[in-house]
């Protein structure tokens, strides 16, 4: 072995001081250059060792501004990478498997990223085996209450027999509350024994990403489900992407619906693979008719009923699959963004059959209204007193129900009992204004004109150019 110069701090490639290996080198080197190492004290940047990987910004002395760097990369352990694997976030300029307790998990065109919470943060959850759960390996007793109003879990939930069988309960909540306003779940999830009393996994219907960011056993695992006598469907209903790991599904003698799912369409890379077996027999599914409905498309369901399809036949109504829209009947109408009904606005006066109730979604896409209309928008009322850019906006409805302007002397609107009330026969609304006419001829009469004001004077003239 090669004596290193006293210099050298025992990384060298020969025995003088100019044969020292680079200062961000581990261990040793063939040669002085950053590139020439065997291993990196720090990062590792396309061959380079580096102290830390090119930044997002960039100090310009000329502009005196911190500047985007275009050579900008982001650490993934101990190396430098220009983008972060698909299951990962990214926080600053590292990739990581979950963001800080200050942050939230935001996805931008396909990009997930860590950004600091405006007001209180989501309700993040540790799984089994990360932060207070850490020497947890399985759920039971003592922590499944730390599971319930989670808006995301941070690992892995597993669930062996040595944790159901500790239980006396699963808690209601689960059923209502496990509901993911982020719906992506970072690790893996194995369920090696479930409840009896709990036929399906349910409990994980808002469940839409399986992130694989943590892998289980050797053979990288991210969906496990082995050995359920119980379980007759899985209900994951909003899953729709496994984005890395091998989903394994052995020995479920009730399971069913599992043969008609295609998995490799919710895999984001082309090692993935899936693996069913010993389940039950599909031909004794289909005697006992737990086939998928009608509703769904050939690409499979995850259980009975319309709400279990993983994409629509026909048409698909929030989660469920139907035959067609309200379009022209339906105590709620609807309209078809291309495959997906989607309800009208509530101001949108409900048409007769044969006639559509509204082109699209918003106030301003109703085919008739069903109060007033102001401009193209339907609306409950006129606006009356509504702050607008350059003061409060007063409106009336005409016969035809259209909202139109006050002039622009009013301060209080029109008199609403005139003008508002588009049901008042025509003959009554002109003895009306005869009369208000008469009283303001008596109040000519009756005062001299040095009382008389300039805003009396200006409501008598705004009252016979009305």
């Amino acid at each position: 072995p090669t004596v290193c110069a006293e210099q050298c701090d025992g990384r060298c490639y020969g025995p003088y001081v100019s044969d020292c290996c680079h200062r961000e080198c581990a261990g040793g080197c063939s040669g002085p250059k950053d590139t020439d190492c065997f291993a990196c004290t720090n990062f590792n940047d396309s061959g380079a060792c580096v102290t830390q990987c090119p930044q997002p910004f960039v100090y310009n002395p000329t502009s005196f501004q911190l500047e985007h760097n275009p050579r900008a990369k982001y650490t993934y352990g101990a190396f430098c990478v220009k983008k972060c694997p698909h299951n990962f976030v990214v926080d600053h300029s590292s990739c990581v498997r979950a963001c800080p307790s200050n942050k939230m998990e935001v996805e931008e065109n396909r990009i997930k990223m860590c950004i600091p919470c405006t007001d209180i943060c989501p309700k993040v959850c540790d799984g089994i085996g990360t932060g207070s759960l850490q020497t947890a390996q399985t759920v039971d007793a003592s922590n499944i209450d730390k599971f319930v109003n989670c808006t995301k879990i941070n690992g892995n939930l597993i669930f062996l027999i040595t944790g159901i069988k500790g239980l006396h309960y699963v808690p209601v909540e689960w059923n209502t509350n496990y509901s993911m306003c982020y719906p992506v779940f970072p690790g893996y999830l194995n369920i090696q024994y479930w409840p009896e009393n709990m036929t399906d996994l349910g409990v994980f219907s808002n469940l839409a990403t399986i992130g694989g960011r943590s892998l289980y056993s050797g053979i990288g695992i991210s969906l496990l489900i082995l050995k359920q006598r119980w379980i007759s469907s899985l209900q994951f209903q909003s899953l729709s992407e496994i984005s890395a790991g091998n989903v394994y599904i052995f020995n479920n003698s009730r399971l069913c619906f599992y043969n008609t799912v295609n998995w490799t369409g919710l895999f984001r890379t082309p090692s993935q693979k899936v693996l069913v077996r010993n389940n039950r027999d599909p031909e004794e599914c289909l005697e006992q008719r737990m086939v998928c409905d009608s509703m769904c498309s050939d690409e499979g369901c995850w259980g009975p009923g319309p709400d279990q399809c993983l994409s629509c036949r026909f048409f698909r109504r929030g989660r469920t699959c139907v035959e067609a829209c309200n379009l022209f009947d339906g105590e709620t109408r609807e309209f078809a963004n291309g495959s997906v009904c989607l309800e009208c606005d509530s101001q949108c006066n409900k048409m007769d059959a044969n006639t559509v109730t509204c082109l699209g979604q918003g106030p301003d896409q109703c085919v008739r209204c069903l109060h007033f209309k102001d401009g193209p928008n339907c609306v409950e009322k006129c606006p009356d007193g509504v702050q607008g850019a350059h003061g409060f906006i007063f409106k009336y409805a005409k016969a035809n129900n259209e909202c139109h302007p006050c002039h622009a002397n009013c301060t209080q609107g029109y008199n609403k009992f005139l003008i508002n009330s588009s049901n008042t026969p025509a003959i009554t609304v002109l003895a009306l204004l005869l009369l208000e006419l008469l009283l303001l001829l008596l109040l000519l009469l009756l005062l001299p004109p040095t009382i008389l004001t300039s805003l009396q004077l200006l409501a008598i003239a705004d009252f016979y150019q009305f």
